[in-house]
């Protein structure tokens, strides 16, 4: 009986099982969007359609009906939020939308906390990310990508600042954060910022768009809705802000409103003509094709008056994504099912109907199966990454020129701007940006092909605000006269003639910088073209790593460096004057050689010139003054041998080259003024430990301190050049200073005055003066091309003469602080091939003498004498030999013959 009882119960659980796990016969879907807007209109269809294709095919859901339950949110977040409550009370297990990125981010929250997938096809804002809301996903391409693209646009055309202009919601503040963000990376900026209110009206629009004419860009970023953006177009033509210097880029809200707009509205478009903007791309397919037919066979019928969009597209295939992990989660689950959540709060006592939400209970594994999506659709491939979006989003870049979208490129997050489709959609999924982006020719506002400059610099009613040192000191350069209040000097007469060489206008004025009384601080000045508060810096600005962080200077339109300028006396000439211009190692190895010439000559002469035999005193005499004696070409002693004659060439070219830089260097050292110093260097002047003196202003006290560690106790700021010479007159021991550390241009103005003082050492920096600019600024650019062409045609060093040379220049009064001295590196050469040449000659006249020597002893031997010549040893035939080299050669020869002819004749 026991045993019967519990198989029944087991059959009773078992066929209650069955019907739970029965597949439903209707699955509820949500859609909450705007129904009457540019995006919502063509999605409301699309939507609709996709659901009556899905019903149609028993094989998508094995059965299955879908039920939509569609709510209007009316772009209100309020509104919103309570219909997304609404769509989960009727049990609703996804819910498509909502197309504004506002809405998106509260129904987000809803969505996280009852488990209900949200899948947006229009909410592109970046910041819907996957971490915050786990629950969103999308089927549109994030800002992410198109903020990229937009970054990628404006570098390729090179313009550096540009004007932004946005919705004042999530979707236009965060979309345009993010292209600041990838600009900066590429160090251009947004220069200015136009937020929209979400409702704001013609008049609005009007104020805010020509505040924007008096900044210098010229190009504008648009990144607003579809529904009221074509207005901001009507505005900008009716300010006379779509001519040929301006550049107007958009995001793909514009394509959206032009491709809804019906054919014979697109000929109203030469308001926007020359605009740049972006289409997402959706590859064309048999798929899309017939669903376009069937959009046609809509219109015909009066079904719908506006034409399909990208948003269309990703609207149903949303229903097909959702559509296809609802049958997966059906496989798996086979039920659908909601519970009360014990995280609700227990609101008793209130009129809210709370108790009503359900959690879905399926709602983490129906959004992994959203999240496993892997099919093609209208768009093309649809697969999510980790962070909920499209895998490689894509756009077109398209171009409005005469009344007709033109497609000029592609933009894709793989390979950038191209001309060439994206291979990502034929199934290459390597990441490979190359640095050649391209794109078609555009034509821009007013209908030129030429690329836009992409900014002013200053109109007359702005112009630039030009910031200028007003110096107290070395006023040659630049500073502001008392008495007229005109800002003139080199520096001046220098930005002007660059400046007439700018192809546009430049408006602009001076203004002072400094009281006048003291020179102002260099880097104020720079730091005040950072902060905006001038436009740029002109005057005697030293270009310094420290200040191009912060401006953008020109072309240096003068070279200059730090330079030691100190007290210097003139060098008294003594009896031993002439030694000067040979060091002492030069006249040691010079008077070596003579005596060596001396020695070899009278070896290699002794045996067959009679000018250099005779008694021992005369000979001496001889070799010693014979080489002295080829220096004043008066030598009485003629050589004979061939070996002689060869070194004697060569002696005598080493002498010419000696004699004629000797006369050289000590006819220089005889014309120029010999000045000396104890300071030699900026070494030696570290190293004395003496004060420094420095301009009150410059640069110089933070390269002394920060680059070579000088203490701030030896530093002593001077404000005139009256200070200098008071300061190097008294010198350290008087409260003075042992020298001044100065840039070159000021030194050389300073020694325009007679005086004992003079730059000693060499230029220990090298640097430039420029004129400085707001970073990105292309104004630096086409000055720096000027100040070239200046220099080019000799007009920097004219403006210069002018300023800083009367007749002669005070370069004159540089010190060196070691004469030109001749050393014996100068001539090693010559000095190495006389001494080869001398060495290889005695070893051959040894070699000869030794062959003759052996001879004669061989003519000259007695055979009964042999016992008696081997006792001898070898200390007599060396002194033999000697003797026999003291003999004339001649003489030697005539032994050998009349020996010759003296052997009897054999017959």
């Amino acid at each position: 009986m026991g045993h019967v009882l519990v198989s029944l119960l087991l059959l009773i659980l078992g066929m209650i099982g069955c019907i739970n796990c029965e597949r439903p016969k209707v699955v509820n879907i949500g859609a909450i969007f705007t129904f009457d807007s540019v995006i919502g209109r063509v999605a409301k269809k699309a939507i609709e359609t996709a659901v009556a294709d899905i019903n149609d095919n028993s094989s998508v859901l094995g059965g299955t009906k879908l039920s939509l339950i569609m709510r209007d949110s009316n772009c209100s977040v309020f509104m919103g939020s309570i219909e997304v409550f609404q769509l989960l009370e009727e049990g609703a297990v996804a819910i498509i939308g909502p197309q504004s990125s506002a809405v998106a981010h509260m129904m987000s929250f809803i969505a996280n906390g009852l488990q209900v997938p949200l899948v947006s096809f229009a909410a592109t804002d970046s910041t819907l990310s996957a971490h915050q809301f786990p629950y969103f996903l999308r089927t549109t391409p994030s800002d992410s990508y198109q903020m990229a693209a937009m970054a990628d646009l404006i570098t390729y055309y090179e313009w550096r600042q540009v004007i932004a202009i946005f919705v004042d919601d999530d979707y236009g503040r965060n979309g345009i954060s993010l292209l600041g963000d990838l600009l900066a990376k590429k160090m251009y900026k947004i220069s200015y910022e136009i937020a929209l209110p979400v409702q704001a009206s013609h008049n609005q629009i009007m104020n805010l768009v020509d505040k924007s004419k008096l900044i210098g860009p010229r190009v504008y970023v648009v990144h607003v809705s579809p529904d009221s953006g074509l207005k901001i177009f009507t505005i900008a033509q009716h300010l006379q802000m779509m001519t040929n210097e301006y550049v107007w880029l958009t995001t793909d809200w514009l394509c959206a409103a032009l491709d809804s707009s019906k054919p014979i509205g697109l000929t109203s478009l030469n308001f926007l003509q020359g605009v740049v903007g972006f289409r997402q791309l959706t590859p064309q397919s048999d798929q899309k094709k017939a669903f376009e037919s069937r959009w046609s066979e809509f219109h015909r019928k009066g079904i719908v008056n506006f034409e399909l969009n990208a948003y269309g597209l990703y609207a149903y295939d949303t229903v097909w994504v959702i559509a296809h992990a609802i049958n997966e989660f059906l496989n798996d689950a086979g039920n659908i099912s909601f519970s009360s959540s014990n995280k609700l709060p227990d609101l008793e006592g209130t009129e809210l109907p709370l108790g009503k939400l359900r959690v879905f209970d399926g709602g983490k594994l129906l959004l992994e199966k959203l999240q496993q999506t892997n099919f093609t659709g209208l768009t093309g491939p649809i697969q999510f990454d980790s962070d909920r979006n499209l895998v490689n989003s894509a756009y077109e870049v398209i171009n409005v020129d005469r009344a007709m979208i033109r497609r000029i490129g592609y933009w894709s997050s793989y390979s950038g701007l191209s001309v060439s489709f994206p291979e990502i959609l034929s199934g290459n999924i390597e990441r490979n940006i190359s640095l050649n982006q391209q794109l078609n020719t555009a034509t821009w506002p007013g209908g030129k092909v030429e690329k836009p400059r992409g900014w002013v610099i200053a109109d007359k009613e702005r112009p630039l605000r030009i910031g200028v040192p007003k110096r107290a000191s070395f006023v040659e350069f630049v500073t502001e006269t008392n008495d007229t209040h005109l800002i003139k000097g080199y520096c001046i007469d220098v930005f002007n003639a660059a400046r007439k060489l700018v192809p546009y206008e430049v408006p602009y004025e001076f203004v002072p910088f400094g009281d006048g009384q003291v020179n102002p601080s260099y880097n104020a000045l720079v730091n005040n073209v950072a902060e905006n508060v001038f436009d740029a810096a002109v005057g005697d600005i030293t270009i310094t790593p420290n200040r191009t962080r912060n401006v953008d200077f020109t072309q240096p339109y003068i070279s200059t460096g730090l330079v030691i300028v100190a007290p210097i006396r003139s060098t008294k000439s003594s009896a031993w004057f002439f030694l000067k211009p040979f060091s002492w190692e030069m006249w040691c190895v010079t008077g070596a050689f003579f005596f060596f010439i001396g020695v070899v000559i009278w070896i290699l002469e002794h045996r067959v010139n009679e000018d250099f035999r005779g008694p021992p005193r005369r000979q001496l005499i001889t070799m010693i003054l014979f080489s002295f004696s080829t220096l004043f070409k008066s030598q009485q002693e003629a050589t004979l041998s061939t070996l002689g004659r060869m070194v004697m060439m060569v002696w005598l070219f080493l002498l010419m080259v000696i004699t004629s830089s000797y006369t050289a260097s000590l006819t220089s050292i005889l014309t120029v003024q010999q000045l000396s110093s104890p300071i030699t260097g900026i070494d030696s002047l570290i190293a004395s430990n003496q004060r420094i003196g420095y301009q009150v202003g410059s640069f110089a006290h933070s390269y002394l301190t920060e680059s070579l560690s000088i203490p701030e106790s030896n530093l002593v700021s001077l404000p005139t050049p009256e200070a200098y010479e008071r300061a190097l007159l008294d010198g350290p021991t008087n409260g003075g200073v042992a020298a001044i550390v100065d840039e070159l241009p000021y030194i050389e103005l300073f020694l325009r005055k007679p005086g004992d003082f003079g730059i000693v050492g060499q230029e220990f920096t090298k640097s430039g003066w420029g004129f400085g600019f707001q970073k990105g600024s292309p104004l630096a650019i086409d000055m720096s091309t000027a100040i070239l062409r200046l220099s080019e045609k000799g007009d920097l060093q004219k403006i210069h003469d002018k300023w800083f040379c009367d007749g002669i220049c005070a370069t004159q009064n540089t010190h060196k602080s070691e004469p030109n001295q001749l050393h014996v590196r100068n001539f090693w050469g010559l000095f190495l091939v006389c001494g080869i040449v001398s060495i290889v000659s005695l070893f051959v006249f040894l070699l000869r003498a030794i062959r003759q020597f052996v001879r004669y002893n061989w003519k000259q031997r007695d055979p009964s004498s042999t016992l008696e010549i081997s006792r001898t040893g070898c200390s007599q035939s060396v002194y033999r030999f000697f003797d026999f080299i003291d003999e004339k050669e001649e003489a030697i020869k005539k032994i050998f013959k009349q020996h010759e002819n003296t052997q009897p004749q054999v017959s």
